[in-house]
């Protein structure tokens, strides 16, 4: 058990470094356009081809069963070095939109080989209570997340290059941490064989697909919130004139705070059980997508970003817990694959919610375009409250 408590912060602790190269674009983004001679619409763009290239990685990863027939230690190590090889790139003096799209799209690319992969090395570690350890763990993504926001707002006299070196030397250090510190799990169950049909077949399963429709549903709130946390405190900031926002620690904070929501939602899910928390979580933030448009109305600053930290805490909450229900569901000998479909699929979401309220919002009132992100978790609501043919039959 004590050496299961040691090997659990080893996987939050590297899963905190090596994440932090995913939004690392975005916390220089003022820096990046202004160097680079970028458009003002740049950030959509840059957050949407770091998802793309994690849609595909986690693509390939799947079909070729990675996780489950490799050690997923190593896996996890290589990825964080590629990973970190491309995020330094976007230093390179030459770049252009297209050539940051690039560097930006195989960072992505080679977290396939982290998040998803340190979910999966959990997994073969806990049997029960894995809901509480994919809390520490999704909470350590959120944390590396929000970093490269921290860091900004921090050195705000040093070079802006300072965070993108940063964060490619914390996601080196994560790998190394992993190579070294965590052997296989003693659940694992390592697949002997390449099994193509494996991305097809794990949705048979009615929870398993209840689980990952959720999931879908949330995703299609979370990363277009994350990413357009700066733009909200601007755009607020500029309906109030005689508001001063410190934009790179407060977007810090306000996503930040999810890593807390995680671990609690985690100790929750012991009590209540591990899908009614999801669901609870879920409802909230779907709230707060829905009366979006009011927060921008509010007199009081300080009530906006309350609003923004409890938005920030509900929106990602409910992840380690469908991470979790997921991981049950699934076959064992093909659990990692499992869990890197369903990421595969809900990033590939991520990117028309964000790409949809960019469009929108550069020509419409960008006041209520947040609305529309409650459609992800309305949908997942449904797909968790739905029942199998065979139960209803029963009643």
């Amino acid at each position: 058990m004590e050496q299961r408590g040691v090997i659990l912060k080893v996987i939050v602790i590297s899963q905190f470094l090596c994440t932090s190269v995913w939004f690392a674009s975005n916390g220089v983004i003022n820096d990046l356009i202004a160097n680079f001679k970028l458009t003002n619409n740049a950030l959509g763009h840059l957050t949407s081809s770091v998802q793309f290239g994690f849609i595909l990685g986690t693509l390939i990863f799947a079909i070729l069963n990675i996780a489950d027939r490799y050690a997923p230690s190593k896996v996890f190590f290589i990825s964080a070095l590629l990973s970190a090889l491309f995020n330094i790139g976007v230093l390179w003096q030459g770049s252009h939109l297209t050539s940051l799209l690039i560097f930006r799209f195989f960072t992505g690319f080679f977290l396939a080989g982290i998040y998803p992969v340190g979910m999966k090395i959990a997994a073969d570690y806990y049997k029960e209570g894995l809901g509480k350890s994919l809390g520490f763990l999704v909470g350590a993504l959120v944390l590396g997340t929000a970093l490269p926001h921290l860091l900004k707002g921090i050195t705000n006299t040093l070079p802006w290059k300072s965070v993108i070196l940063i964060t490619t030397c914390l996601s080196i250090a994560g790998g190394v941490l992993m190579l070294i510190m965590v052997p296989n799990g003693p659940y694992r169950k390592q697949s002997q064989k390449l099994n193509l049909l494996a991305f097809f077949s794990v949705f048979r399963n009615h929870k398993f697909r209840s689980s990952a429709f959720g999931y879908f549903g949330h995703m299609w709130e979370l990363y277009a919130f994350w990413a357009f946390t700066p733009i909200i405190l601007k755009t607020y900031s500029d309906l109030h004139p005689e508001t001063i926002f410190n934009i790179p620690i407060l977007s810090f904070f306000i996503i930040g705070i999810g890593g807390l929501a995680c671990i609690l939602g985690g100790y929750i899910s012991q009590t209540i059980g591990v899908k009614k928390t999801a669901f609870i979580a879920l409802l909230l933030s779907c709230v707060c997508c829905l009366i979006s448009p009011l927060m921008f109305t509010l007199q009081s600053e300080n009530l906006f970003i309350i609003f923004l930290i409890f938005w920030g805490m509900v929106v990602i909450a409910d992840s380690p817990l469908f991470s979790t229900l997921v991981a049950k569901n699934a076959v064992p000998e093909i659990k990692g694959t499992a869990l890197t479909i369903v990421n595969c699929i809900g990033f590939a979401i991520t990117i028309i919610s964000i790409q949809i309220v960019n469009s929108i919002g550069s020509f419409a009132d960008a006041n209520n375009v947040y609305v529309l992100l409650a459609i992800g978790p309305l949908l997942g609501i449904i797909a968790l409250s739905t029942k199998p043919k065979s139960a209803k039959k029963l009643k």
